[in-house]
């Protein structure tokens, strides 16, 4: 079992051992009830997080539910998908109920998040073309976008100070690195606090690993892998002029400061 059917083959057993009891009582809340509901709605949290700490561990046996604290929900899935699909089509039964597991809205997958189109992209100057009525096949898959077609916009503080979901910091950090702007790129860093985040190290080579060999978009990420750690050991960068511009897709090799 895998994918979204293996979260939700939990809600089986779950509503088992549920049922067993006329009650379940909060232990936070005195008095107060769990209802069905949320009860599965833990549960699945519970699987998401297995499942995804998977996605996140660099060696068999180190996936624990501590690889995941803190993770955002947006990108959870964003993990969870490029996982099991990629960029390739995929049922979008199975993107919504992946959705519903990790706490996001199947309309935001399509809106508000940016990450999913219901087209395909063909030719090698990766056009991007309205999908085929193909027997309704077609019309039931939504792809996931490559990073270079999500929103400019991502990746930036909301209007209250909230923190954006960390795939959105990486996808924005690329953009910013292809335009080969240093200064921009260091400024992200800083103002996002990822050089000192080993989730979000680890959010970057799990991507990294689920890539195409040889993409310019693996080269990008491990470009940025390679810098994060120069970053954080420079000094505090001089009033003087700085470096304007990185190498697109190669291993960085920045100027001392």
């Amino acid at each position: 079992i895998r994918g979204p059917d293996f979260v939700w083959a939990a809600t089986g057993p779950a509503l088992e051992a549920f049922s067993r009891h006329p009650v379940v009582a909060r232990a936070d809340e005195e008095g107060g009830r769990m209802g069905v509901a949320e009860f599965l709605g833990q549960v699945r949290r519970e699987v998401v997080g297995f499942a995804v700490s998977r996605v996140l561990a660099r060696e068999e046996g180190e996936a624990d539910s501590s690889l995941v604290e803190g993770l955002d929900d947006p990108t959870t899935y964003y993990l969870l998908h490029r996982k099991d699909f990629g960029l390739d089509p995929a049922p979008s039964g199975a993107c919504i109920l992946y959705s519903l597991s990790c706490g996001v809205s199947d309309s935001d997958l399509t809106g508000r998040l940016d990450f999913l189109a219901r087209k395909e992209s063909r030719g090698a100057g990766d056009e991007e073309t309205e999908a085929e009525d193909d027997g309704g096949d077609a019309a039931d898959k939504l792809r996931l976008k490559p990073w270079h077609r999500r929103r400019s916009s991502l990746g930036v503080p909301g209007t209250d100070g909230s923190p954006p979901p960390l795939i959105d910091v990486l996808h924005r950090t690329m953009r910013l690195w292809r335009e080969g702007d240093r200064g921009k790129v260091d400024a992200c860093i800083a103002s996002t606090g990822i050089a000192e985040s080993e989730l979000f190290g680890r959010v970057l080579q799990a991507v990294i690993e689920m890539a195409e060999p040889d993409s310019d978009e693996r080269s990008l990420l491990e470009s940025i892998q390679n810098h994060v750690p120069a970053f954080r050991a420079a000094a505090p960068a001089p009033s003087g002029p700085q470096p304007a511009q990185l190498p697109f897709a190669a291993p960085s090799d920045p100027e001392p400061s």
